[in-house]
């Protein structure tokens, strides 16, 4: 604890991947396409994914083999959390300390996959790991944080542009307060603390120069 990440990485790339196991359960109970968008590991050793579905594609599920560990409905679709034993891809991710933003299915088993790295050399192990597994790799997109010195101080900017990556101020949050500080290397508290004058000063700054 007490650390931000150095040098976090928002990293977008295509994989083949074949042998995701989710996918092969999705296709047995009939759906194509599907967007996943995160994928967590579990005290259990297994990963979890969370695929948005349309209504009947859940119908479809539960026909199938997969079992719905836990659902949220919304008018057109739902997330799923479905838990198996991962894949190269994702089990090489998560391996790396990084966490994935989002993931979705193209065709013909191909991924695109968006996630947050700690640093170059975290970026680096995961494209060179999965090469090494077999897995055809393309790097679409890699942004590294940059600060802009201004109204917030370095730390501040680089918690809020974690959160915002991560998807901290979603609806529903992608992640939470305890998630974030843990997967930054901050306490909760500290993070929070981190966060809340961030926002304090980016709320000062708009509304001063709106009254100016």
């Amino acid at each position: 604890m007490g650390h931000l990440w150095d040098e976090p990485y928002h990293v977008v790339v295509e994989v083949e991947n074949p042998r995701c196991k989710v996918l092969r359960e999705l296709d047995y109970g009939g759906v194509k396409q599907f967007k996943v968008t995160d994928v967590r590991g579990s005290v259990t050793g297994l990963t979890r994914h969370l695929v948005e579905l349309s209504s009947d594609q859940v119908e479809k599920m539960r026909k199938g083999r997969l079992k719905l560990l836990v659902s949220s409905h919304l008018v057109e679709n739902a997330s799923t959390w479905i838990e198996s034993e991962g894949c190269d891809v994702c089990n090489t991710i998560l391996s790396q300390g990084a966490f994935l933003i989002s993931g979705r299915v193209l065709q013909n088993h191909n991924f695109i996959y968006s996630f947050i790295t700690p640093g170059f050399k975290a970026y680096k192990n995961i494209i060179s790991t999965l090469e090494e597994k077999g897995c055809k790799v393309k790097v679409l997109r890699l942004w590294r944080f940059e600060s802009r010195k201004g109204t917030l101080t370095r730390k501040q900017e680089k918690a809020l542009w974690l959160a915002l990556k991560a998807g901290f101020f979603e609806y529903p949050r992608k992640v939470n307060t305890v998630e974030l500080s843990q997967l930054i290397g901050l306490s909760p508290p500290a993070l929070s603390e981190i966060l809340r004058r961030g926002i304090r000063r980016l709320l000062e700054q708009y509304f001063e120069t709106k009254n100016s």
